[in-house]
């Protein structure tokens, strides 16, 4: 069952994952005691919180980072969005909604959680919600062009030291 098995990746990477910022280390911590409550939370239905799939998408040489202008959000942000239960794992869902999202094909996925972030939202559910987002980094081919979907109101390539005012991307030093 694929709740199931979203389940356990992301209790896996979270696990795994050894953050240096105190920050970050609580987020681990409460990231997985939601799971330990909540076995279907990685799904979208689970209203008072989900677990989320994002994707930090790098150009070929890491010199620029793919950004989305979300329509509901308002802000720059990184792709990604809900695990379906089509998904058997966390990181599979973020390369999928990258994939979907950017028109790349072939993006590399990096082995590992990239970080993580906690958002309040109202999002599809049409409910105030909180997304507890477990990031990826992406890499794309030499020479990738993207192509906005529907869900973006504008997709483009942005210098890693030069992201515009009011992005809300956790790029790590």
């Amino acid at each position: 069952m694929s709740a199931e098995s979203l389940h356990a990746s992301a209790t896996e990477l979270l696990t795994d994952w050894r953050p240096e910022e105190r920050a970050d280390r609580s987020l681990r911590e409460a990231m997985l005691a939601f799971l330990g409550s909540a076995p279907r939370g990685c799904l979208r239905e689970h209203a008072p919180g989900h677990i989320t799939a994002s994707a930090i998408v790098f150009s070929h040489d890491r010199s620029e980072v793919l950004l989305t202008l979300h329509p509901r959000v308002g802000r720059w942000i990184q792709l990604g969005g809900h695990c379906e239960p089509g998904d058997e794992t966390v990181a599979g869902a973020a390369l999928r909604e990258a994939t979907e999202e950017s028109g790349i094909a072939d993006l590399r996925l990096t082995p590992g959680l990239y970080g993580a972030q906690a958002h309040p939202i109202t999002c599809s559910l049409g409910l105030p919600t909180r997304h507890l987002d477990l990031l990826f980094e992406l890499v794309a081919p030499p020479e990738a062009v993207p192509v906005r979907s529907a869900e973006s109101t504008d997709l483009r390539w942005w210098p890693v030291a030069g992201l515009p005012p009011g992005a809300d991307v956790a790029l790590r030093a």
